[in-house]
């Protein structure tokens, strides 16, 4: 293209949440305008690279024309938002395509996603996956990225991903005159697991129930005085979880991606995530929220655990924002510009004291916390959100005597191998009624997902009467109970099973004692 032409343009790509959305770039030459004005609803950031890009031309050669010549860009569509630094190189790529021979002829198929500095050097921008995922759904044949998230986006498949370290060289690849960057090698494979189920001594039922709650995709509540060994046991959760899947890891690595917690030459997130956010966090960070919309916890732990200490010690009005999440496995930001979605499907382990002083029914101290202080404690936590949790375990504090005498139990490997084989089997079985794990049954198909002999139906019916347990309760326990029989490869709910379920009940009693 020769300096007469006055229209160039090129392609880079949008975040909104973690959806990006393919831009054409628009660049003219403005006479009597003495700097860059970028149109198309462009955010902060966009508008602060005016400058810091002309500099950039003009570190790398790339801007031969008067300094004070003016550029307009348009970014379209126009009724998009686009925030970020993504879209740094395809606006520096339009600009160079006004002044370098055939540049503009190159560009067409080719959608560039990186920051510029003001040297002309690249590097990666929030999002890379999501925009590789847009390039290949638009037909674009090339992808070009700095080499630390070329890896990153070559995950995603039927593209072309080049590396470009500067802009000189991403010119010089489009015209034939530079070869593409190596990628930086891949991050060394992680060795075994920093934390494991055997570091635990005692606290058996909490081992029992993390093992069940594993196993059905239950949400759990521990709980237990200081030093009981609750945030220990949260932290080997996911030790127990089965690997994720490609698609799971594709989704997780896109939301942290788009958070930018990915780390530079990283590929897919191999580990389920664990988030523990502190009690003082807000809403906003809770569930996502700001402007444009960024991915909260919830969407930071899909696919992995969300683990909330203290529990009562969180804003009632934070807590209850879990409640939508816990429901549909996805959190809606809805703004002027329009809704954002973000996946929110993790599993929830939360853990409290028994009351304020955390004492309440331990031997080892004495609590001065009065009945009423204990109800209000316990009233921070709304019924429908402990609804929302299957299973409520108790510990206790162990004595220096116990955890002397006590030994580790099983490893993390040989309880993820049973949970492993009870998940195959619901994946068999309730693949007919439309969901993955016992905790999504819906209340519709439980007759035919949970069939149980007859002592099992008795002792439902007793425990519903002796602890005058909701319907939504009893439809809990037997989602617990199916979870218990296939630990035990068992296509009967048996009394046991049922009995066990129960047990995880805590909190739906009148009455709360512990050991």
């Amino acid at each position: 293209m020769s300096d007469a032409v006055q229209l160039a343009r090129s392609f880079g790509a949008a975040l909104y949440g973690i959806e990006a959305v393919p831009v054409e770039v628009q660049a003219a030459r403005a006479s009597g305008i003495p700097r860059a004005a970028v149109l198309g609803q462009a955010g902060g950031e966009i508008r602060e690279a005016r400058d810091r890009l002309r500099v950039a031309l003009r570190a790398q050669g790339l801007w031969r024309g008067p300094a004070e010549q003016g550029v307009i860009i348009n970014l379209a569509p126009a009724g998009v938002p686009k925030a970020g630094t993504g879209l740094d190189l395809p606006m520096c790529l339009a600009i160079a395509s006004l002044h370098v021979h055939r540049l503009a002829e190159q560009l067409g198929d080719t959608l560039a996603y990186a920051e510029v500095g003001l040297d002309g050097s690249l590097r990666p921008a929030h999002g890379t996956l999501s925009a590789a995922i847009a390039a290949r759904a638009a037909g674009f044949a090339r992808l070009l990225v700095p080499p630390e998230a070329a890896r990153e986006a070559a995950e995603v498949g039927g593209i072309d991903v080049q590396a470009v370290r500067s802009l000189a060289q991403a010119v010089g690849l489009l015209l034939g005159r530079d070869r593409a960057a190596p990628w930086p090698p891949a991050p060394r494979a992680g060795g075994p697991p920093r934390v494991d189920l055997s570091e635990v001594k005692g606290q058996r039922a909490a081992r029992r129930a993390l093992e069940v709650a594993a196993a059905g995709g239950h949400n759990l509540l521990m709980i237990g005085p200081p030093g009981s060994g609750k945030t220990l046991l949260a932290r080997r959760l996911p030790t127990i979880l089965p690997p994720l899947t490609r698609e799971e890891a594709l989704e997780v690595t896109r939301v942290h991606s788009a958070a930018g917690l990915r780390p530079a030459g990283g590929g897919l997130v191999r580990e389920r995530p664990f988030r523990a956010p502190h009690h003082s966090i807000s809403a906003a960070g809770l569930v996502g929220g700001g402007a444009p919309p960024r991915p909260g916890e919830v969407s930071l732990a899909t696919h992995g655990v969300l683990f909330l200490d203290e529990l009562p010690e969180f804003p009632r009005h934070v807590l209850e924002l879990l409640r939508q999440p816990l429901e549909d496995g996805e959190v809606t930001i809805v703004r002027a510009c329009g809704p954002a979605r973000f996946p929110a499907r993790f599993l929830l382990a939360a853990a409290m004291n028994p009351c304020p002083c955390g004492w309440h029914g331990s031997s080892l101290r004495e609590c001065r916390c009065t009945p009423a202080m204990v109800d209000r404690y316990r009233g921070r936590i709304s019924g429908p959100l402990l609804d929302r949790i299957d299973i409520h375990v108790e510990l206790r504090a162990l004595s220096a005597a116990e955890l002397a005498a006590s030994r580790g139990g099983e490893d993390s490997a040989a309880v993820r191998a049973r949970v492993v084989a009870a998940r195959g089997r619901q994946l068999e079985r309730n693949r007919r009624f439309g969901v993955l794990w016992n905790a999504a049954l819906p209340a519709r198909d439980l007759a035919a997902a949970c069939p149980m002999t007859g002592a099992a139906r008795k002792a439902l019916t007793a425990a519903m009467e002796r602890l005058r347990l909701s319907a939504r309760a009893h439809d809990r326990c037997l989602k617990v109970a199916r979870t218990v029989a296939d630990l035990a490869g068992r296509d009967l709910v048996d009394a046991a099973d049922i009995a066990e379920a129960v047990a995880y009940r805590t909190l739906d009693r009148s009455v709360v004692p512990l050991p």
